[in-house]
Parts: C-alpha cells; structure tokens; sequence
C-alpha cells in the first residue's frame, strides 16, 4: 500500500509501467489522502490556480451508424437530436471567434461519423487552417482515421486529434459492438505518427466498475507517450439511448477518478467534459483539488448542455483560479 508519508512535491517521475493493483491501492486510498496526493503531484507539474477553457461545437450532427451505447447520435437510437450536415463554413468560424472572444485557447470541433470519407478531408482541413489563423489551438474529433488521414490533418496545422477510449477494454464490448477497442488504439496510433498531439479519456458512469476505471486509465498511462489532454467525462443520460436509466455515480467517486488520473498521467491536462452542468459546485471544486485543470466552456458541448459562462467565471473567481494563457 501507499504511504503518503513517502510523498514529497518533487518525487513524482512520469511512468508507462503502472500495474493494475498499484492502480487499485491509489483509489483505496482514504480520500483526503488521496487528493493530497493528487495536489502535489499536480503543483510540481503546473501552476497550482490556473485552468484552460477548451470550446467544443458540434460540426456535423447525428446519423453515425455506430450503436456506442451512452450517445444521443447514433442512428440506431431514437432521441430527440436533429441530424444535420456539415455546418455553414462562416458560422463555424463565428463560433470559433466567439469561444476566443470568451477566453478560450482551444476551438474543438466534433462531426458523427464512424470514419471521414477522403472527400470530407478538404472542408475539415479549410477549417483547421481558418481557426489556427485565429489563433487559437485546434482539435477535431471526426471517429477513426487512417495514415493518410492522419497525415492530412498534421498538413493543415491541426493541433489535437480526439478519440477517447470510453472504458475499459475488458468492458467495452458492453458499451459498443460496432467497432473494437483495437481500432481505437489504432487511431490513436495513426495520430500519434503523424505528429499530432492526442486527447484521449473515458466515461465514467457506464455501469463499469472501479477495475474497469482503473484499467482505462492503466491503458492511458501506458502509452508510450501519454495524451497531452484528458477528458474524463460523466454519463449525460440521454432518453432513448441504452443507458438512459444507468446508475449515476457518486460525486466522490468521481473526484477519485480524478485523482488517480492527475497522479497517472501528471503532465497531461486533465479536464472536465461532459456531465458538468449537473455537478454542484462543491463537486467542482474538489475535481480542481484533485488535479483537474481543464474544462470545456461554453452553453452547450456536441448536443448537451453545459455549464453557463457567466456561472463559470464567478466559480473560478471564488476560488481564485485564473485562465490558462
């Protein structure tokens, strides 16, 4: 077991060797121990108060022909989003002048599709290069790629390459039966080759169990080189999807999962994605503690709603944490 008597701020080397039970020991942890430690692991490797605002739009909506069981745009489900084709070039932008003009550094973009077809690849490019002359980082996630894809997107100038394993490999197959957990990593390999950095979490609240936690995050940490974003991500429950009616986890479970992360993968921004509109405060603050330091910011992220702005910026104001520059 552990003993955060042996931790000190400066004793936390990056590893891509962690074993499951190693894994296990941290979130048995008693848990004002356990963000103890997360909190140093985080303040010798980032500003201890500051937090990176990442704006997600939706590019492309609904009709993917995967069956991934917690989202709201699958074709196989019958929710409530419209699907629509790829959005207007120039309102893309305003968008993205918008999320820089509201303090965000990254302009994140997501389309539904279980794998771009060479003939989309110019259109994403042009917007690659229109957000990067804003100034601003890019990220896309657009579902799996192949080399020259991959390659294509470096040409543009893309910055971040999204593709999040969800879980568990052991339960993945409980959560999607339409592609693997092999072609994930594949992707991730692609991107990884062609030079683009990697932003690469999990859903926690599938019905997984903590095991299935901390193999997903066993899988991240050991990479040979670790996503440089983190999303993790709480169940939204959508009506009409498999796990409308999943048990929703406890909001201290999911700030150990923070922790664990923060301490697994200690140079890589973690961050707050999906879920944190139905987080209180309190729930919030603790992630931040935890080692969290990334959120998404903006009304609304690929068709769920997210926390206000203005509610946002008065929580990083009581707690005296600043914008990523």
């Amino acid at each position: 077991m552990i003993s955060i008597n042996d931790l000190t701020p400066n004793r936390f080397p990056i590893r891509h060797d962690w074993q499951l039970q190693e894994i296990l020991d941290l979130f048995a942890l008693p848990f004002n121990d356990l963000l103890f430690y997360a909190q140093c692991v985080h303040r010798s490797y980032f500003p201890a108060n500051q937090v990176q605002l990442s704006t997600l739009f939706n590019i492309k909506t609904g009709r993917c022909p995967e069956d991934c069981a917690y989202c709201s745009q699958s074709v196989r489900f019958d929710t409530a989003v419209e699907s629509t084709d790829l959005a207007d070039f120039t309102d893309i932008l305003a968008a993205a002048y918008q999320a820089k003009a509201n303090g965000a550094t990254r302009f994140c973009m997501g389309a539904a599709w279980r794998q771009p077809k060479d003939r989309d690849l110019p259109q994403i490019v042009a917007l690659i290069q229109a957000v990067k002359a804003l100034e601003l980082e890019t990220c896309v996630t657009l579902g799996m790629l192949n080399p020259n894809q991959a390659h294509a997107l470096k040409a543009a100038g893309l910055d971040y390459y999204n593709h999040n394993l969800d879980t568990s490999a052991a339960y993945y197959e409980q959560i999607v039966s339409t592609h693997t957990y092999t072609d994930r990593l594949t992707t991730l390999n692609h991107v990884r080759d062609a030079g683009i950095k990697i932003c690469c979490g999990g859903i926690i609240g599938l019905g997984e169990n903590e095991t299935d936690r901390a193999e997903l995050l066993r899988t991240l940490a050991n990479l040979p080189q670790h996503p440089e974003s983190v999303p993790i991500n709480r169940l939204v429950k959508i009506e009409g999807t498999p796990l409308a009616n999943a048990e929703a986890v406890s909001e201290l479970d999911f700030v150990r999962t923070i922790a664990v992360a923060r301490i697994l993968l200690p140079a890589s921004f973690v961050r707050l994605s999906a879920g944190r509109a139905e987080m209180t405060e309190e729930c919030q603050a603790l992630c931040f503690l935890a080692g969290a330091n990334s959120v998404f910011y903006g009304d609304k992220l690929l068709t769920t709603a997210n926390s206000e702005m203005n509610q946002d910026q008065q929580l990083f104001d009581r707690l005296g944490m600043e914008m990523y520059p």
